[in-house]
C-alpha cells in the first residue's frame, strides 16, 4: 500500500492519510484495522537539515520524533522517540517528524549532530503504526527545502517538481507501471 500525506501533497498512485503526526496516525490506524496491507510505503517531501540537496531522493526505514526543546535541554521524554523497520539502523537516514517545521539553521545543525538528516511531518507516525501492526514499512522522500528561514517559500516553490521526481523515481524502481 502506497501512502502520502494529503492536502497539497497527493499522488494519483497513493492513498492520502492526513497531514502531521496526529491525522496520519489516526487515519493509518483505521486503514490497518480494516485491511492488512503487506507493506506500507510512504511517499512525500522533506526538508534537509543540511546533508541532502534540493531534489535529492532519499529512502529510509527509520524515523524519530525529536522536538527542539529536547535538543535545547528544556524538555525530556520518557518514551522511545525513534522507530525503525530497518535491519541495520546505523546505515539509515533518520527522518525526524514533528508538527512544526524548522526555520532556524542553527537548530538544523543541532538535529544533524544527533544524526537526524531530514524532516517530514508524517513519517514517524507511519512507522509507529506499521510497527504496532507488524507491517513492514519504508519511505521515499524528495528534498524540497533546507530547514532555514526560507523553508516554507522554498517548499512551495519546489514541491511541484519534487512530486514529479518522486513519480518518476517510483516508475524507475518498478513500483509503478
Amino acid at each position: 500500500m502506497i501512502l502520502c500525506a494529503g492536502n497539497s501533497e497527493q499522488f494519483d498512485f497513493a492513498l492520502p492519510i492526513g497531514v502531521g503526526l496526529v491525522e496520519s496516525a489516526i487515519n493509518l490506524t483505521r486503514l490497518a484495522t480494516m485491511e492488512a496491507p503487506e507493506f506500507l510505503l510512504f511517499v512525500g517531501t522533506a526538508g534537509s537539515y543540511g546533508n541532502h540537496e534540493i531534489f535529492e531522493i532519499v529512502e529510509s526505514k527509520t524515523a524519530a520524533n525529536v522536538e527542539q526543546a529536547l535538543l535545547l535541554g528544556s524538555a525530556y521524554t520518557p518514551i522511545n522517540n525513534v522507530v525503525s523497520a530497518a535491519e541495520d539502523v546505523s546505515r539509515e537516514t533518520i527522518v525526524n517528524s514533528s508538527n512544526y517545521i524548522t526555520t532556524d539553521p542553527e537548530m538544523a545543525k543541532h538535529f544533524l549532530s544527533k544524526k537526524l538528516e531530514l524532516e517530514n511531518m508524517e513519517f514517524f507516525s507511519v512507522l509507529a503504526v506499521a510497527k504496532t501492526f507488524g507491517i513492514p514499512a519504508g519511505g521515499v522522500f524528495c528534498v524540497t527545502n533546507f530547514c532555514d528561514k526560507n523553508a516554507h517559500e522554498d517548499f512551495l516553490k519546489n514541491q511541484p517538481r519534487a512530486k514529479e521526481l518522486l513519480t518518476e523515481y517510483m516508475k524507475e524502481k518498478g513500483v509503478l507501471k
